[in-house]
């Protein structure tokens, strides 16, 4: 990189930033999804059981159908809202990183 002028090589160093970031969110907005298909999956099996339990620490306990379903319904809401804003804040680098591989090249040409 010494023959680049030294705005393209600021510009480079900070496309590598935002790729690492954007790696980390697609890594949360992968668990969240991993999340969110766990808890769907329990609301279908909490349909058609007839006793449902919970998971306490280390050991498990009948519980309400209908405290479980909303807790259920809630974790579901949140993770929800978790990926959208992962989705928008991923939408924004990408946005960022494309107008600074633009400059690079423009900076390139020069």
């Amino acid at each position: 990189m010494a023959d680049l002028p030294k705005e393209a090589e600021e510009s480079i160093n900070q496309l590598q930033i935002l790729e690492q970031g954007l790696q980390s969110y697609l890594a949360q907005k992968q668990q969240f999804q991993t999340q969110l298909v766990e808890v769907e999956s329990a609301l279908k099996e909490l349909q058609i059981s007839k006793v449902s339990y919970k998971i306490i620490g280390n050991i498990m306990v009948e519980a309400s159908k209908e405290e479980l379903k909303k807790e259920l319904e809630s974790k579901k809401e949140m993770l929800t809202i978790r990926i959208k804003m992962l989705e928008k804040q991923e939408k924004q680098i990408k946005d960022k990183s494309a107008r600074l591989q633009s400059e690079v090249v423009e900076q390139m040409k020069k």
